[in-house]
């Protein structure tokens, strides 16, 4: 019997063996589903009547979960089988599932995320401890994808073993068909029978053509990317790598695998019930991910759907959105219509000079270290400001405040929150009483004018209604008119509203006397008290009410220093913003703005200070002891934003504040962060530009690097690695994967093409070249430089292959469009962490000439989505700075 006898003979048994395996996978989840497998009420017994509730919320959640893995099970029984050696010589086979199989399966199949799966990552001939301490020997593997139509199937599956040579199967069922049918009748028959054996099987590993957009779905990681995802829980990790390494891809499974509480350790579950006992959200949930792009988002949800992890919108977001949700609606920075909040997010507000687009961590550090310095001050004021009270019950309240900030600075900050906090508790008697004595002057003044008149309320009601909406005045000097926070919720409108106005503006007046401070002109509560004129406070109870307001103020400073430290940052950061415009530092000038206008990296800054502030006071062992006490409050918003688990994709496209705040959001008691990205590929001015600037955003940070990539042929490979090294950048040790034929075509070239006809015409005749090689319509994307190009060529586009039944559509926004087999037209901006067959690139010289900053970086994200083809067109000629390039380009195809 001939070499390639049996090496035909061991394929075909393993096809048979994997599809027989995928057949009874099927048979034992359609018992299970048709059987009593579930949960039940009756099924675990008498429950207690108080928990009852709970318990049936509990097993409706697991019988979910149960179904969802049933079904999972259904679609694809298993991704890998694993031959392996004990070492008394005996042979095990295992079958590789992609989530964890429900214990009704019996054994049959093992998860990829346990320990045990981690044989799936390993090649055959090398070694493997199992976690029972037993080393065994990879044999053989297969890595497999099911496809079902009417029967099992697998298509371009890969086999390898110590016994022959790897193989690619493009389908397991047609490799039976031979053994099945018996001999041949025939000799014709028999040729034709080896020749499609000679066509299914392919010597290595072959390269799947992309026939749809996304990210590439890998099922088994490689060595590399599997020690990685497998890392502990409270891990803080950077993945470096060029495009096609599988970066996302790592996360995805790593965030599945954390997911997956039963094949993790004691130790990773003991954390997790640590954190969940301090979290908003249940482990399952309280995860998160940040992308660059909607568009990518989209697809990495589907990259979820397919781990069985389920990724709500909220849990899958840009930073801009998770940004703009966190200042407006639970940390109260940005304005709303109820007329809280202090500042106006504009993307375009002219704020900021280039110092602080091209420094931030500087910028950040001065504000920071202003920040804490300006609350410390305010804080020391306040306490020797009661301190000088000529009231010695007053005074005495100051000493315990005065001894907990001695020594303190802004370096150490966060000593002075918790010691005040402790020394001053007493404090909330003594500002009830005061509070109940201006209260109550207050409310005999309105008794009065009430008493005198029953129609006072109703006639300042009409005169509040004609007076124009101040509630969203800014000014810088309002923070103790802010103190009343005991105040209910604002009314708008009749008796309960006017009693509220005339409440504040009398207490309003009465402080601005005691302060020496006149009332705004045009203010609601100086027209108001205009209005009132002498039906307030007698001058010498007006007085007595301002002077105890004013203490209130100093001992409220006092008595919460937690709220004021994290709470009002928002505010210090517009007296900083003032004084350094003053200074001409960091800032425009401030006729190119009005006062409340803020760009996006701004809120950046105060978003990270705010999160460190509170993360920082989380992180003390005498806080988390006494974080459900009133006095730690404040933190209850940033807890509420915190996760177990945060992930960032694309991370370099974020600037190092950005990177920080993602950190900060993670559970303190975990810090589960973990991000990927490339430094070639940022496609933004303000992101990171070294490993420093990510350490320095998220400390303790490690990395690692994958350098395998499996997206580009050979020669998209090295084309790469030149654009990188001609934009002065470091290409690093990429290489291909072995065993896989990885020759593609040269790169195609044509210059002088300018309006969207001429393009089209040319992109016609390359695409249509295209699916004659390929024999079927592959991913294609089309990469223009702007918004505005998308539509006009696409429709050109669509123009010019009508004829072939090819529709080009325009993808506005980075919005998905179309169906799989048609043309995808992007502006570039959009198309990060994506792959495509072929890319056509439109107008580079043009490019060249917009973006001299980042073109290089575009250049090369566009470049490195395309796995085969590419397509580079030019209005005039090739941009000077590529011509050492050009000979690696043909005409066409």
């Amino acid at each position: 019997m001939s070499g390639d006898t049996v090496h035909q003979d061991s394929v075909t048994t393993i096809a048979g063996n994997v599809l027989d395996t995928f057949d009874e996978v099927e048979k034992r989840v359609r018992r299970c589903l048709e059987g009593d497998s579930y949960l039940t009420a009756e099924s675990i017994g008498v429950m207690n009547p108080a928990r009852e509730a709970a318990a049936l919320q509990t097993i409706e959640r697991m019988n979910t979960e149960k179904a969802a893995a049933f079904d999972a099970l259904g679609r694809e029984p298993s991704i890998a089988q694993v031959v392996v050696s004990d070492e008394s010589g005996v042979m095990h086979t295992h079958y590789v599932c992609r989530t964890s199989p429900p214990r009704e399966l019996g054994g049959l199949l093992i998860s990829y995320r346990s320990p045990m799966g981690a044989m799936a990552s390993r090649a055959v001939g090398s070694t493997f401890v199992r976690p029972d301490g037993q080393e065994v020997a990879l044999r053989q593997r297969a890595l497999l994808r099911p496809f079902k139509q009417d029967i099992w199937d697998s298509r371009d599956s890969v086999f390898e073993s110590e016994n022959f040579a790897t193989v690619t199967i493009r389908s397991l069922r047609e490799l039976l068909v031979p053994a099945i049918a018996g001999v041949a009748e025939d000799v014709l028959t028999a040729l034709l029978a080896e020749e499609e054996v000679a066509k299914n099987v392919i010597a290595g590993r072959r390269r799947s053509v992309i026939a749809k957009m996304g990210l590439r779905d890998q099922p088994v990681l490689d060595v590399y990317q599997d020690e990685i995802f497998r890392l502990p829980l409270a891990s803080r990790l950077l993945i470096l790598g060029p495009p096609g390494t599988g970066k996302t891809t790592t996360l995805i499974r790593r965030l599945g695998q954390k997911l997956d509480t039963a094949v993790l350790d004691e130790v990773e579950q003991g954390l997790i019930r640590r954190m969940d006992e301090t979290s908003e959200l249940p482990h399952a949930q309280s995860w998160m991910m940040f992308t660059p792009t909607d568009l990518l988002r989209q697809y990495v949800k589907e990259a979820f759907a397919l781990e069985g992890i389920l990724a709500p919108e909220q849990r899958i977001r840009t930073w801009s959105d998770q940004r703009h949700d966190l200042a407006r609606n639970r940390f109260g920075i940005l304005r709303t219509a109820s007329g809280s909040g202090i500042f106006v997010l504009k993307d375009s507000a002219p704020t900021l000079t280039a110092t602080a687009r091209e420094a931030p961590t500087a910028w950040y550090a001065d504000f920071d270290q202003w920040q804490k310095t300006a609350w410390l001050m305010a804080i020391r004021q306040a306490a020797e400001d009661l301190r000088a009270d000529a009231d010695t019950t007053v005074s005495a309240l100051a000493v315990p405040a005065l001894e907990s900030l001695a020594g303190v600075g802004p370096e150490n900050a966060g000593d002075a929150v918790v010691g005040l906090s402790r020394s001053t508790r007493g404090l909330q008697q003594s500002l009830q009483e005061m509070r109940a004595y201006t209260d109550g002057k207050v409310k005999e003044a309105l008794t009065l004018q009430v008493n005198r008149n029953r129609s006072f309320l109703d006639e300042l009601a009409r005169f509040i209604d004609t007076l124009q909406d101040t509630s969203t005045d800014i000014d810088e000097d309002d923070e103790d008119e802010n103190d009343d926070d005991e105040e209910a919720v604002e009314q708008r409108t009749g008796r309960a509203a006017a009693m509220q106005a005339y409440q504040r503006s009398l207490r309003a007046l009465a402080r601005s006397r005691a302060t020496g401070n006149s009332l705004k002109k045009g203010r609601r509560s100086s027209r108001i008290v205009e209005w009132l004129g002498d039906r307030g406070l007698a001058p010498a109870e007006l007085a007595a009410v301002g002077h105890s307001l004013v203490q209130q103020s100093r001992v409220r400073k006092l008595l919460n220093p937690a709220r004021s430290f994290i709470n009002d940052v928002a505010r210090r950061y517009r007296s900083f913003r003032r004084q350094r415009q003053g200074e001409g530092s960091w800032y425009q000038s401030a006729g190119s703005y009005i006062a409340t206008d803020l760009h996006p990296l701004e809120l950046d800054i105060m978003l990270l200070a705010l999160l460190r502030n509170a993360t920082g006071l989380q992180l003390r062992p005498s806080v988390q002891r006494e974080i459900e006490s009133t006095e730690w409050s404040a933190l209850d918003a940033v807890r509420g934003a915190q996760r177990n688990q945060v992930l960032v994709a694309e991370a370099t496209d974020f600037s190092p504040i950005q990177l920080g705040c993602m950190a900060a959001l993670t559970n303190p008691l975990g810090t589960s962060f973990f991000a990927c990205g490339d430094f070639n590929q940022r496609l933004t001015s303000w992101g990171s530009r070294s490993l420093e600037d990510v350490r320095w955003a998220c400390p303790g940070l490690s990395d690692q690097t994958i350098t395998i990539s499996y997206r580009q042929s050979t020669q998209l490979n090295e084309m790469a690695k030149d654009i990188v090294s001609l934009g002065g950048g470091d290409p690093g040790a990429v290489s291909l994967p072995e065993g896989v034929d990885n020759e593609g075509v040269a790169p195609v070239l044509v210059e002088g093409l300018k309006s969207s006809v001429e393009i089209a015409v040319w992109l016609a005749e390359r695409i249509r070249e295209i699916e004659a090689f390929v024999k079927k319509m592959p991913s294609i994307a089309v990469l223009v430089m702007s918004e505005a190009e998308v539509e006009p060529l696409a429709q050109a586009l669509s123009d010019q292959l009508v004829d072939n039944n090819i529709k080009a559509v325009p993808c506005r926004v980075g919005q998905t469009m179309g169906n799989e087999n048609d043309v995808r037209v992007f502006d570039i901006q959009h198309i990060k962490g994506l792959e495509f067959e072929a890319v056509f690139f439109v107008g580079i010289d043009r490019l060249a000439n917009e973006q001299p900053e980042l073109f290089d970086k575009y250049l090369y994200v566009g470049t490195t989505r395309a796995a085969t083809y590419l397509g580079m067109t030019c209005e005039a000629a090739f941009p000077p700075a590529l011509e050492t390039l050009r000979l690696r380009f043909i005409h066409n195809w």
